[in-house]
């Protein structure tokens, strides 16, 4: 199903700057009509019209009608779909898209992000709580975006938190009040659990063996491709939200038997491959693996390179992708200076272009630059724990310090390396030195000359 242009009324020229909600006689026939397809095929569990609607009519809507206004209130969407149910699959799924578009062209207010939070443990709760497989699949690029913006609308909360300054007494008050809600702990649980429900880790041992995925091998729930995807796409997820607090070692542990393959299972949802290929080769950069970043960022910058036609249809994607690219960039120019392999000339091309100002400085021994290089290619990292108290353990630079504190002593470790080859010269010279003196006092000796 597509949506031509021609069909779809003029917008209003006048900026949308509240979120109340909208009389169902506000919402243009197209948006109506388009929401009770949806649901109708939601309803019937025809992924293929789902996968369509969810990817080009969605968006289109989006773009036209609801550009710089959130889409139409849930409770008025459930009264044009003539849904009975508020804690119905559509209803959940509706709201995800609902606030995810605040987050992506608006501001979320604070209630926003509880209920966002809220309505995610109900989807989750809806596949982790069934007594048996859900019958609802959805696509592998739906399935992708709920747990990365997941991961985004936690990291987006835990940054809100830092900002005291610009929290209200009455922001203040409910945060106190519902200290539960996007918890590091519970966030990472239901990942953990999401993984768990498909076997996914025992799924890819059975694909690194070669042999077949059976019940006995992924169970009942890892037989489903909702749970299949789910697992998977929760993998990178923890990936990305260990790196973001620190913790590389158990960041890798996550994509312990992961393919990094163009045929893989992620390689599904590019968006996911070139997620998944930035954060490990970030944790391996941070763990000193420079070999394996330089290996994972010149294959994956060679894939977007082939596909960047593919996401230059969507403006937001594009944007994303776009900033991943340079971040890598930024972080393989660091990288080939400590582990000097040889770069296809592609990447050397894209570093001379973006990055020429910077290498040529490095060249010449400035080692300001390392700085700039890594808050250009570093994540925004978080603490596990936020608090109101202004004076924060991490400094005024809170984290991202601390990261680039651990970064700089390696960076004065590998200063140091130049001098340090050069001592096995100078220990040969000086035994050598050494013996020949010993001799000729020995020589002196004998002849009773000393």
């Amino acid at each position: 199903m597509t949506w031509p242009s021609h069909q779809v009324p003029a917008m209003p020229s006048q900026m949308y700057h509240g979120y109340s909600d909208t009389n169902e006689s506000e919402v243009a026939e197209p948006v109506v009509n388009f929401l009770k397809w949806f649901y109708h095929f939601i309803e019937k569990n025809e992924i293929y019209h789902v996968e369509n609607m969810y990817e080009d009519g969605f968006y289109k809507i989006s773009e036209f009608y609801y550009k710089d206004k959130p889409w139409p209130a849930p409770e008025l969407v459930q009264d044009i779909v003539e849904e009975k149910y508020e804690a119905s699959i559509f209803m959940i799924l509706y709201r995800e898209l609902y606030y995810r578009h605040i987050y992506a062209r608006l501001k979320p207010s604070l209630e926003h992000r509880f209920d966002s939070y809220n309505n995610y443990c109900d989807l989750f709760s809806y596949l982790l709580t069934s007594d048996e497989p859900v019958k609802i699949e959805l696509p592998n690029k739906w399935l992708w975006d709920i747990i990365d913006e997941f991961v985004y609308q936690f990291q987006s909360f835990q940054q809100f938190k830092t900002k005291a300054g610009k929290i209200n007494d009455e922001e203040k008050s409910m945060l106190r009040d519902d200290d539960n809600v996007w918890k590091v702990t519970a966030v990472l649980n239901i990942l953990i659990q999401l993984i768990e429900k498909s076997n996914i880790n025992e799924q890819l041992k059975a694909i690194e063996a070669g042999t077949a995925i059976t019940e006995e091998v992924a169970g009942e729930f890892g037989m489903k491709p909702i749970y299949t995807m789910t697992g998977f796409f929760s993998l990178v997820g923890l990936l990305r939200l260990y790196c973001l607090l620190g913790d590389y070692h158990m960041a890798l542990s996550c994509i312990e038997h992961v393919q990094f393959k163009d045929k893989d299972m992620m390689a599904l949802v590019p968006a996911c491959q070139i997620t998944a290929n930035y954060y490990a080769g970030f944790a391996y950069f941070m763990i000193r693996k420079y070999a394996n970043t330089i290996q994972l960022y010149q294959h994956i910058l060679g894939y977007m390179q082939r596909t960047k036609q593919f996401f230059q249809n969507r403006s937001f994607q594009a944007e994303d992708i776009n900033k991943k690219n340079d971040q890598m960039l930024a972080l393989l120019a660091i990288a080939s200076t400590f582990c000097p392999l040889r770069l296809d000339e592609s990447v050397n091309i894209q570093i001379k272009e973006k990055q020429s100002d910077k290498v040529a400085r490095l060249q010449h021994g400035d080692m300001t630059v390392y700085d700039d290089l890594f808050f250009s290619g570093c994540p925004k990292f978080l603490s596990p724990v936020v608090s109101e108290n202004p004076t924060s353990p991490f400094g005024s630079s809170g984290p991202r310090g601390l990261q680039l504190q651990v970064f700089k002593a390696e960076v004065e470790q590998q200063r140091l390396i130049p001098t340090f080859a050069k001592f096995p010269q100078a220990l040969y010279f000086h035994s050598y030195f050494l013996n020949s003196l010993n001799s000729w006092i020995c020589t002196k000796m004998k002849f009773g000359v000393v």
